[in-house]
């Protein structure tokens, strides 16, 4: 049996770290969800995420601030950066910084799994 991608998923909103994981195991992956950059980076899960699926603006770290970090510590994770705040420029702001995409909440369902199929490589989602 294969074993199944880790999305990890950082949101200082509680609503989104209940309902996003779910999804994703509906679709076939294993997901965890944190309140805080610093909550991830102190999970021991760093390794074995295959997909982070990140908001761009939390208190402490922020979601770039986490992208830094973790390039600083050498970590090669693919992200999806999602995000309240309609600003024309974050979208761009964060593809530049190395992002697979930048989704605006409220985003739906299809376009997230989209977005994490494209940072995992992969076209085959399980159907809904």
């Amino acid at each position: 049996m294969a074993e199944r991608s880790l999305v990890s998923v950082v949101d200082d909103d509680e609503s989104v770290r209940e309902s996003l994981p779910d999804l994703l195991a509906m679709c076939g992956f294993r997901a965890h969800a944190f309140s805080s950059a610093e909550e991830f980076l102190a999970s021991g899960l760093v390794g074995e995420t295959r997909c982070l699926i990140l908001d761009v603006a939390m208190p402490g770290m922020t979601g770039p601030g986490l992208l830094q970090e973790l390039k600083y510590r050498r970590q090669e994770i693919p992200v999806v950066f999602i995000t309240a705040r309609r600003d024309d420029a974050v979208r761009p702001r964060m593809l530049e910084l190395g992002a697979v995409e930048c989704l605006f909440k409220p985003f739906s369902e299809k376009a997230l799994l989209d977005a994490v199929a494209t940072a995992l490589g992969s076209t085959e989602l399980k159907a809904l």
